[in-house]
């Protein structure tokens, strides 16, 4: 795989490409489109170190991520689907008359941004969507969003829109258009404009919706819906008083059909239902701007074997707080928490089962054992948190067996050194694969999250 491009090289590409749209008076609306992919698996264990490599470079992001309608129904009930590459996707219509996309679901970030116009182009994806993109020309409802227009501090700051060439502070109705966008995700980037267009829900249409047209991608082919925190993301854009969401076993993920499920909006939920609720929490005070976009939670303890270890998690183990990702497939725990963890489950396994360097060597895992075809003799886990919520991990959400290898490996990762990084972002990502058969409730309005073990394939949340 050739090595990224530069930054610079990557917006000069971009301009190029904009060159038609980019003007002070533009006209002609941009179509966008987007696909989403899922790789092929060449071997079980190509797959385990794929993601986790995935995982790792997310999470590296996300902790150094630099300073760059309201209703008691649900709004809609959307499937997700499961992809290899460990994320979930659902499908979204946008455009006068509608087109139907395939998105990438994700709470770690905000902006919904989609593969879009006719030169959509992405370097480094070695899977090419056999998906066409969404084009803006063939849709009635596309605008582009304006240099003065609120909606684009969404994503540039203050001090840069203040110096929109073509907009004289006397001239309110200036037609130049937003400046492009690049984004940084952990594995690829992504850069366009601001559009707005209808989007189109089941029974319920809601016009200028504001999103990101990508005419280039590095190592991103898919769009992102961004379920973020922050104004562009898709709750934020709905005034969503809440969502949920349930994401179906990894072991559906050879099998298109099955899927969990989205829900946008609903009645307020509660304990009553077996529910546990933990408040969500500011960013720390070190923490970078673009972390008021993640969903912070109190973790207070990590326990293993049933309680027989738990492994304090406080200020000085992770200062930089826990956030609650769908866009991560493992777990990530800063080096030092890591490391407990891990002595916890050696310990709790001792001589039953042999370690299996082999495995660990090729998939970054670890630690991996050699165990006689099931998970029996493994230790579960639970995370518990401020309010007294403990999320109960089965073992098939802590562990995984590994191909033919014979081998079950830990599914969470780290990087690092043994020292505290003092980098301002989350030390703690609960990503996907521990969260798998939970329904987790992000309740905006009273500021906490809800989660209960459910079985989710095929059922609405």
């Amino acid at each position: 795989m050739p090595p990224p491009l530069p930054h610079h090289h990557l917006l000069l590409l971009l301009l190029l490409l904009l060159l038609p749209f980019i003007s002070s008076q533009p006209t002609t609306p941009i179509t966008l489109s987007l696909h989403s992919l899922t790789p092929p698996n060449p071997t079980p264990l190509h797959t385990l170190s794929l993601l986790v490599s995935s995982s790792l470079s997310r999470a590296h992001h996300i902790k150094h991520h630099s300073h760059s309608k309201t209703t008691t129904t649900p709004l809609s009930t959307s499937p997700l689907y499961p992809h290899s590459y460990g994320g979930y996707s659902l499908s979204l219509s946008f455009g006068t008359p509608p087109q139907s996309l395939p998105l990438v679901f994700d709470t770690g970030s905000s902006l919904l941004w989609l593969p879009c116009t006719h030169s959509y182009l992405c370097l480094s994806c070695s899977y090419p969507s056999k998906l066409p993109p969404f084009i803006p020309k063939l849709s009635l409802s596309s605008k582009l969003i304006g240099c003065k227009n609120p909606k684009c501090s969404w994503i540039h700051a203050p001090s840069f829109l203040s110096n929109c060439r073509y907009c004289p502070p006397d001239f309110p109705n200036c037609h130049q258009i937003c400046p492009p966008y690049l984004l940084i995700y952990g594995s690829g980037s992504t850069a366009g404009i601001l559009m707005s267009e209808t989007l189109h829900l089941p029974d319920l249409s809601i016009a200028n919706f504001t999103f990101g047209c990508s005419v280039l991608s590095q190592r991103q082919p898919s769009g992102i819906a961004g379920f973020g925190r922050a104004p562009p993301s898709l709750p934020s854009q709905l005034r969503l008083d809440r969502f949920s969401y349930c994401l179906i076993s990894r072991r559906f993920d050879d099998d298109p059909s099955a899927s969990g499920s989205l829900v946008l909006g609903g009645p307020a939920e509660d304990s009553s239902d077996g529910s546990s609720s933990t408040p969500f929490l500011p960013p720390p005070a070190a923490a970078p701007p673009a972390s008021s976009s993640y969903y912070y939670v109190g973790l207070r303890q990590i326990s293993v074997g049933g309680g027989d270890k738990s492994i304090k998690v406080s200020a000085a183990s992770a200062p930089g707080g826990t956030i609650v990702d769908s866009g991560t497939t493992f777990t990530y725990l800063a080096r030092g928490l890591f490391e407990q963890v891990a002595r916890a489950v050696e310990s709790h396994v001792g001589d039953r089962y042999e370690r299996d360097a082999d495995v660990e060597a090729v998939t970054g895992l670890r630690p991996c054992f050699r165990v006689s075809g099931d998970l029996d003799g493994l230790p579960e886990m639970a995370l518990r948190f401020k309010g007294g919520a403990d999320m109960d991990l089965p073992l098939q959400n802590c562990f995984s067996l590994v191909g033919d290898a014979g081998a079950a490996c830990l599914m969470i990762v780290t990087d690092g050194s043994d020292a505290v990084e003092v980098s301002g972002g989350p030390d703690v990502i609960i990503g996907s694969f521990q969260q798998q058969n939970y329904h987790m409730v992000f309740d905006l309005k009273r500021e906490r999250l809800l989660f209960r073990r459910k079985d989710c394939i095929g059922t609405a949340t």
